[in-house]
């Protein structure tokens, strides 16, 4: 049974092919580093570039030397736009290998794509990929047309004021290294689209390098340097740029000072909210020299405080070098406790440190929202009055009158509140009769006098006209067209009472205009009086209604009058006491006469 089991177990090893398990050595397991953070390469069409693997970006962690010793090999992959499989790279006289950089000599369309280099040996493996763009040189920006396309970054490079420099084109010591044997490796320089002999003789070849004597502002800008060399006997060449700048020279003052808060500065905060205290300072220009520009909280650096506190730092400027930087503290929730606290901002180089207290003070509450708001509710206020005032003020002051105003028949003994004088025979007589004194009797309750309505018979004009004028409060002068051709007793009238208002002032001239034109502007009474006399316009139609401007003009004129009109009885009830003051020339009528039925007895 024991050799059965034998048998069948030795042919199912020999049929499957199944082995006895043995220790085999297998390939490592490769980390994958992913893609480079660093910016892509990228190359002109037809120029040479090169990628270095970005596994020794880093020599602590990766060293070509160190790697050599414990077996390490470098491969390169390539992935090509729009595959998923990456490839190995077969070399050529194009595309070669040199320590840790694949040289691409020239380029072409077809190199981009992302290119993998891998690090293995035995026991380890590790991969990194980084991606080359290829570029067209019309696809290439340039500040003039006259410029030569570049795709790599420009070099930075700095010579002081009145001081010399020289500049060397980049990776010229790398053509070099690919260059044949026994040919030489030339530079062609270009600046504003001009080569070398530059104007002025400041700026001078010095074999591949561009030596500059003094340095001036004018020679800062971009200059272009072509490489050109051979290698296995085709020319080939790259094109790098370099960007010159001039620096304060270094005999100036380079001690850091800061500029804000200045020593007299009040920082004024509030109270649980953000506060922001800002610090500005000077750095002299120092090549590669460290600086720093922090606060401090009670001597603390912000890292050993708690999280409300924090900084925020900024370039502000850059004058040839002399930086203004900007750094910006900020406290939330402003509290009493750290009113007394000391918040110092300090600047150091290798030249020096500086250091600057901010003082702090409370904001003093200012109710601006409050303010602001009464301020606008009166202004909007007295904007609205004003427009009252403007489209009322007839109604305004008529409604004053009657509450403050002072009745005048209880001040003096005037009978009539108002004599209306008219021009005899014309339009304006049929206005006074029919209009003007009906409103006034009957709806405004005034006395009126009428010198042909309320005259006895047998008087002398002159005399009668003078009495009836002194004993009214107004003279109403209606003035038409025919005033001062048919208008003898009306100037008359006008004469006498702008010669009581002129000797005692208790009488007023009040000038209704009934028809406009120029007719009584040719009296010369009117003329010199014009300009001291109330004048109310009649308008027609649009003045019959007693709402009218009109009669609110014309209330405002007469004296004050309480309560509403009297009545047709009430005003003939005036009209005939009226007659007992008549003058006493007329011999009809004495003061001892009361009723009205006597009065026209004794004038018969």
């Amino acid at each position: 049974m024991a050799s059965f089991v034998s048998t069948l177990l030795f042919l199912l090893l020999a049929v499957g092919g199944i082995k006895p398990a043995v220790n085999q050595p297998t390939e490592p397991m490769c980390f994958d580093w992913g893609e480079s953070s660093d910016q892509g390469v990228s190359v002109l069409e037809g120029e040479v570039g090169w990628l270095s693997c970005p596994l020794f970006s880093h020599p602590s962690v990766y060293n070509y030397s160190s790697t050599q010793s414990t077996g390490h090999n470098l491969f390169w992959y390539r992935l090509p736009e729009g595959h998923d499989l990456e490839q190995p790279l077969t070399y050529s006289s194009r595309i070669s290998r040199d320590g840790v950089r694949l040289w691409l000599q020239p380029s072409s369309a077809a190199d981009t794509g992302l290119y993998i280099c891998m690090l293995r040996n035995k026991t380890s493996c590790s991969k990194m990929a980084m991606r080359l763009s290829v570029l067209r040189p019309s696809k290439v920006l340039r500040a003039n047309d006259c410029d030569p396309p570049v795709a790599w970054e420009s070099t930075r490079q700095v010579i002081p004021f009145q001081k010399g420099g020289t500049m060397d084109c980049p990776d010229l010591k790398e053509a070099g290294k690919m260059a044949d044997n026994n040919t030489t490796v030339t530079v062609t320089w270009y600046n504003k689209c001009k080569r070398p002999p530059f104007v002025g003789g400041n700026r001078q070849l010095r074999g591949v390098s561009l030596r500059v004597h003094i340095m001036l502002g004018s020679y800062e800008g971009l200059y272009f340097c072509t490489v050109s060399y051979q290698r296995r006997g085709r020319p080939l060449n790259f094109t790098r740029s370099i960007n010159l700048s001039a620096v304060n020279p270094p005999g100036l003052p380079k001690i850091p000072t800061i500029l804000n808060p200045a020593k007299e500065q009040i920082f004024t905060v509030k109270q649980d909210s953000e506060v922001r205290l800002v610090c500005k300072a000077l750095l002299p220009y120092l090549e590669d020299t460290p600086w720093d520009l922090w606060w401090t909280v009670d001597g603390k650096t912000l890292d050993k405080l708690p999280d409300r506190f924090s900084k925020t730092n900024r370039l502000l400027s850059d004058d040839h070098g002399d930086r203004t930087e900007e750094s910006v503290l900020l406290i939330q929730d402003f509290s009493s406790e750290d009113l007394n606290r000391e918040f110092n901002c300090s600047v150091k180089n290798e030249e020096g440190v500086q250091t600057r207290r901010a003082a702090l003070q409370l904001e003093v509450w200012v109710p601006s929202v409050e303010l602001g708001v009464g301020l606008g509710a009166t202004l909007v206020l007295m904007l609205l009055l004003f427009i009252i005032y403007h489209v009322f003020w007839l109604e305004l002051l008529l409604l004053y009158r009657s509450w403050f105003g002072t009745d005048e028949r209880h001040t003096d003994d005037k009978e009539y509140d108002l004599y209306i004088s008219y021009a005899r025979g014309s339009e304006e007589e049929l206005f006074v009769l029919s209009t003007l004194r009906s409103v006034l009797e009957n709806e405004l309750g005034y006395s009126v006098c009428i010198f042909d309505r309320d005259s006895l018979p047998g008087g002398t004009i002159t005399d009668e006209t003078l009495s009836f004028v002194s004993r009214s409060r107004r003279l109403l002068v209606v003035l038409g067209p025919g005033y001062a051709s048919r208008g003898s007793q009306a100037l008359l009238e006008l004469q006498v009472g702008l010669d009581s208002m002129a000797r005692g002032g208790q009488l007023r001239v009040i000038l209704v205009q009934y028809q406009p034109g120029g007719g009584w502007g040719l009296v010369r009474e009117l003329r010199s009086a014009r300009v001291v006399l109330a004048l109310v316009r009649w308008q027609g139609d649009k003045s019959r209604d007693l709402t009218s401007r009109f009669w609110k003009r014309l209330r405002v004129e007469l004296p004050v009058r309480r309560g509403g009109g009297r009545g047709e009885e009430g005003g003939k009830g005036l009209r005939l006491q009226s007659q007992n003051s008549t003058n006493s020339q007329t011999g009809l009528i004495t003061n001892s006469i009361k009723h009205p039925q006597k009065v026209f007895q004794a004038a018969a």
